[in-house]
């Protein structure tokens, strides 16, 4: 350790202060001083409890931990609590500081994780003179601003890749030819082209947290659909006992998935080798006659902005972030003959090889990223850090 340098506690060099401030006592509340919560801004009111630049560190729910740098003339809500430096530490240097320490060894609660100040004010701060605390400021501002364009050019890669799957997809759709049928879901159950059509709404008999298990039958909900796939590591299980009571809301090998409910519009084919998978309130499933539509032309079509459209005018016209299984079979399809519909899953099954072998260099890419980010933390608060501390 350099000459001057002293590892302290983080106790040592600032404190914390809560705020009294909940958002129910902010209703009639008008003026012209921010005051935020976990979630960013909540509005403008007529006072303010800082009069200078600090941070501000969520200490209640899911983002727990997260430190923002705040400007003077602002104030946070309870959720939140305020970090303020003693004499002789830079601001920037302790917000930098607080961002390597992992506070997940701090969480308290279950159902609501929290964090407090009294827990964690005795991880080791590095102490630096000021002048080397600007220092070590500059360095890490620079190499994070590097980090950050090289994560929005990742970031907007992906999102051409997708766009370029997207614009092909619609212009199959907007080209289509004139023995292609537009029909609503209605008509395609009357006519035996969709065999079945249901959601997951088990009535009053939904599994009990006691009754899912370690292994068994899958029990799948939207936040299940990962891009274009199922991710079964996210799934519960249930005991082929439990599972067989359920006669509705029961998918198989090959439906197509999407998600009504929450988490509106993900659509994924369940590829399986179960027998059966149990799907939570926040699916439907589609089940194919393969002799008219094809469950992978099925799907590609309804990830279309054509499909895409429908929903969300149903989203715009309720409170509420779902679309029920009544407005679904309102819904148009637009179905080519099979021929074209084998030609049409052929080019989108080779386009998104290619969009999903980019996303994944690009989201490599942006880990390796976040990584950097860690590994600069690190070195400057073990007094390793160097002026060329990074290259992206």
């Amino acid at each position: 350790m350099k000459k001057g340098w002293e590892l302290k506690k983080l106790g040592d060099v600032c404190y914390s202060k809560s705020s009294n401030v909940s958002q129910n006592q902010l209703a009639d509340e008008i003026g012209k001083y921010p005051i935020f919560g976990a979630s960013g801004l909540i509005k403008n009111i007529s006072f303010y409890h800082r009069d200078k630049p600090y941070l501000s560190i969520v200490k209640d729910g899911s983002g727990y931990g997260r430190v923002t740098k705040m400007e003077a003339f602002t104030s946070v809500i309870g959720t939140l609590q305020y970090i303020l430096p003693n004499d002789e530490i830079d601001l920037d240097y302790l917000n930098y500081s607080l961002m390597s320490v992992d506070f997940k060894k701090y969480v308290q609660g279950a159902a609501i994780p929290h964090i407090y100040f009294k827990d964690y004010k005795n991880e080791p701060f590095l102490w630096m003179p000021l002048p080397e605390q600007k220092r070590v400021v500059a360095i890490l501002d620079k190499a994070f601003d590097a980090i950050a364009n090289a994560k929005a050019n990742a970031e907007l890669n992906i999102k051409n890749a997708n766009e370029l799957f997207e614009s092909y997809l619609q212009e199959v759709f907007e080209n289509r030819g004139g023995d292609w049928v537009k029909v609503k879901l209605d008509k395609l159950l009357e006519d035996g082209w969709i065999i079945s059509h249901l959601d997951g709404n088990h009535g009053g008999d939904y599994p009990k947290r006691e009754e899912f298990i370690s292994d068994g039958v899958p029990y799948i909900s939207a936040n299940c659909l990962k891009g274009t796939n199922i991710d079964f590591t996210l799934a519960k299980f249930l005991s082929p006992t439990k599972a067989a009571t359920f006669r509705k809301g029961v998918a198989i090998n090959n439906d197509v998935l999407f998600a009504h409910n929450a988490t509106v519009g993900p659509v994924a084919l369940l590829q399986t080798d179960e027998e059966k998978v149990i799907l939570g309130t926040s699916l439907t499933y589609y089940r194919c006659n393969t002799q008219y539509i094809l469950p992978e032309y099925l799907a590609n079509y309804m990830r279309s902005k054509e499909f895409k459209l429908q929903y969300e005018i149903v989203m715009r016209q309720s409170t509420r972030n779902q679309v029920p299984i009544t407005k679904q079979r309102e819904f148009y399809h637009i179905i080519p003959p099979i021929e074209f519909q084998k030609e049409i899953i052929i080019k989108l099954e080779q386009l998104l090889e290619q969009t999903q072998k980019l996303e994944m260099i690009y989201q490599a890419k942006i880990n390796n990223l976040e990584e950097l980010k860690k590994s600069l933390l690190q070195k400057a608060f073990n007094g390793e850090l160097k002026t060329n501390a990074v290259e992206v």
